[in-house]
């Protein structure tokens, strides 16, 4: 039974989302991986957010390019949370999907994050802080996830301040270099 559905609207958008894959596989978090478009196959995209949503799906993560509706097509179908990941592939970048994923009508909101690969990650990493409202060993293992993020960059600083040596405070107030 997943707990997380992860639809992309094209089968291009595998290599932009496979590090949200990555991401709740190391979690330890069950999810469906799949394709399905709000466009080129409406009926699919409704069927399978029913079908989850009965088999206990919690989180709907949804990527899509361009006009990119297709976590508003989720959203207007369940009331799971939705995170919606913008694609960048069209003339414009990616700003066309992040409008068209982020500007949704009332009732019906997506939770958005960033464009492409940071925003599979942050999508992964979002669905699983909604499944820890309700799960205290997954709490547990993202609050040791955000310790051990803490501790690489405390150790990049100590190693960089060894590589360039320590900041020497400055004789007098005002000193600039």
């Amino acid at each position: 039974m997943p707990k997380v559905a992860v639809f992309l609207g094209s089968a291009s958008d595998e290599a932009v989302m496979a590090p949200c894959a990555e991401i709740l596989d190391r979690l330890g978090i069950s999810y469906r991986f799949t394709v399905s478009s709000a466009h080129r196959s409406p009926e699919r995209t409704e069927a399978l957010t029913r079908e989850l949503e009965a088999e206990g799906c919690q989180v709907f993560i949804c990527a899509a390019g361009m006009a990119a509706h297709l976590a508003g097509a989720v959203a207007a179908r369940t009331l799971k949370p939705v995170i919606g990941v913008p694609v960048s592939g069209a003339a414009l970048g990616g700003l066309d999907a992040l409008l068209s994923t982020v500007q949704m009508p009332p009732g019906f909101p997506v939770g958005t994050v960033a464009l492409d690969k940071a925003g599979a990650r942050n999508a992964a990493w979002l669905a699983a802080q909604i499944l820890a409202l309700n799960d205290p060993a997954l709490a547990s293992v993202l609050r040791d996830e955000r310790a051990a993020f803490k501790n690489s960059v405390d150790r990049a600083g100590r190693e960089l301040e060894a590589r360039y040596g320590k900041p020497q405070p400055h004789e007098r107030a005002g000193d600039t270099l």
